[in-house]
């Protein structure tokens, strides 16, 4: 059936209820509206559903939501799991909390218990959730940082991260095989909360989740010397992070704590940004404003679901507000984690290690090297570092200090299989106690680790091209690289290539291949002279090719020149393919 007919058959089948018909018919006249909206289906991928809202088969919906929900019933019921229930949460996006409720509908139609967060809740605490509850699985409704348009659905397994090998092709699986949209379970929700399969939950986990949390504080003096004088602003974006931050700070005894009024409410709209991304400077305009109106420290951003964290910090010489990248704050938590557990105890575990992606910064290489610690890479996308503290759990072997991966996510702590902005901040606003009561300020610390482990400046290019011709695009820009790779980026030359699909390391210089050691994905990556990088890949939520890459400097200036003169000729390149 094309898109055509699959446009029609929406119109004509009673299954579909007359709002959906209705939009369907507005778009009556757009050729190319219908064939976006109906071209495939909204492609259910490792990370879930993501996409722009409205009725189509290639639109977020509560059609598209019931289908992927009956996949994943069909394979916990294969897998005999049934009796454990799923947890869901959702986000402050438009339908939201209507996808929460027809998902936990279909699944309680399957016979699968659904344990429905009430409100709004951040993402690891349903990471967190899952595992407190004994749960098989999770969905958190969410499409994190994209614009307002979009929304996604997010699974998890019952370790609390979001599914890999090999349950994320067994469900993957099972959703592509619900090709009739009329065989979907669903029942009454008053039906299902009356058979027992609907359990609203809140209050009891979030206690949980917040005595987690002060397990991981390792200066408490600090933050009582300095509560009173430490300024922090703090900005939810519109999203959940409002609640689960400012309650964290206040029980630990932070006093001075200023919440951005325009951003603080809950609004799937976003109307004071245009993309409610942390990683984007628009995002901290009215934060920064409020940030000099009160003389703050730290300036703290999480996106609407909470599990990344964006950090400016004071610079007491400038006075200046002073961005920290992903990579930045990232390596700064691992130093002040890693090393303020050395000196608390004496020493750190034999075996302890550092999990991060293939594309986070290599400073903190150096600070394993330094502390003694093993550091181990695995693909982008965080459910991968999850998979690795389950490895260690499993065997026995290994015990997590610290993970992170450069958009703006780490994991303090293993109450969660995800990251986590709300111990991130928390962590980070301890920090600044702990500095601020030796007169330094995080901007010092992150000068004394540039001064102890190179000046390393690390950086991303996401390039959109949107729609079906924008997937065409980036095929070619990956299928041109991996099949004639340059040799050199800008000024420097490639030392060895790595194709994760291909699972081939070569070196260029004596022609020898290996493995790569991790799990196949479409990224390639060029080990460059001087310990630069490069490596692209295309984004797995959003229609864009990614470049992420990294330089060594003699000083910040230094480093930043390098990364500049990288980053154009990078992109003079892909503007030929």
């Amino acid at each position: 059936m094309d898109y055509k007919e699959m446009y029609e058959a929406w119109l004509a089948n009673p299954y579909f209820d007359d709002a959906t018909k209705e939009e369907l018919k507005s778009i009556a006249g757009d050729e190319q509206e219908i064939k976006e909206r109906f071209y495939m289906d909204l492609e259910f991928g490792t990370a879930g559903l993501r996409g722009v809202i409205g009725a189509g088969t290639n639109r977020m919906n509560i059609y598209t939501v019931r289908k992927a929900t009956q996949g994943l019933a069909n394979y916990i019921i294969s897998q005999n799991a049934q009796s454990k229930g799923v947890a869901i949460a959702y986000d402050s996006r438009r339908m939201s909390p209507e996808f929460a409720d027809e998902a936990a509908c279909c699944l309680a139609a399957n016979g699968i218990k659904a344990y429905v967060f009430e409100s709004l809740r951040p993402t690891p605490e349903l990471s967190f959730a899952v595992r407190e509850l004994g749960c098989v699985s999770g969905i958190n409704v969410t499409a994190s940082h994209n614009p307002p348009e979009y929304n996604g659905y997010k699974v998890y397994w019952e370790d609390g991260a979001q599914i890999t090998p090999p349950h994320d092709k067994g469900i993957m699986d099972q959703v592509k095989a619900v090709t009739d949209y009329a065989t979907v379970k669903t029942m009454d929700k008053a039906q299902a909360i009356e058979a027992g399969l609907y359990e609203s939950i809140g209050q009891k986990i979030d206690d949980r989740y917040m005595e987690e949390l002060k397990k991981n504080v390792l200066h408490p003096e600090a933050i009582k010397e300095v509560a009173k004088d430490l300024t922090i602003v703090y900005t939810p974006l519109h999203g959940t992070g409002n609640l689960p931050v400012r309650r964290i700070l206040k029980e630990l005894g932070f006093e001075r704590v200023f919440v951005v009024p325009e951003q603080e409410l809950p609004d799937g709209e976003f109307p004071t940004v245009s993309y409610p991304n942390p990683e984007a400077e628009e995002a901290f305009q009215l934060a920064l404003k409020l940030a000099k109106e009160k003389d703050a420290d730290l300036v703290l951003a999480t996106d609407p679901d909470a599990d990344r964290l964006g950090v400016y910090v004071k610079d007491s010489k400038s006075q200046d507000y002073i961005c920290l990248t992903g990579n930045m704050s990232g390596s700064f938590l691992a130093e002040y984690e890693i090393g303020q557990k050395k000196a608390i105890e004496g020493k750190l575990p034999e075996d302890g290690e550092l999990i991060k992606t293939i594309v986070t910064t290599n400073m903190v290489d150096k600070l394993a090297e330094y502390y003694g610690i093993k550091v181990t890479e695995c693909l982008t996308g965080f459910k991968w570092i999850g998979r690795e503290i389950l490895r260690m759990e499993n065997t026995g072997k290994g015990q997590y200090l610290f993970g992170f991966e450069e958009s703006y996510g780490c994991l303090i702590g293993t109450h969660a299989r995800d990251k986590d902005a709300i111990v991130a901040s928390m962590a980070l606003c301890e920090a600044a106690a702990f500095y601020k009561a030796q007169g330094k300020t995080i901007w010092d610390g992150m000068l004394e680790m540039y001064e102890k482990y190179g000046y390393f400046k690390d950086d991303v290019i996401a390039i959109t091209h949107k729609g079906i011709e924008g997937l065409a695009k980036i095929k070619s820009i990956m299928d041109t690289l991996r099949q004639n790779p340059p040799m050199k980026f800008g000024a420097y030359d490639v030392i060895k290539t790595r194709d994760y699909d291909q699972d081939i390391v070569k070196d260029i210089k004596t022609g020898e291949t290996c493995g790569t050691g991790i799990p196949k994905s479409n990224v390639l990556y060029f080990e460059l002279t001087e310990d630069a990088w490069l490596c692209v890949r295309p984004s797995g939520t959003e229609p864009k090719i990614k470049i992420y890459f990294g330089v060594v400097g003699s000083s910040l200036e230094d480093a930043n020149a390098k990364s500049a003169a990288l980053a154009e000729d990078v992109k003079a390149l892909l503007a030929k393919m």
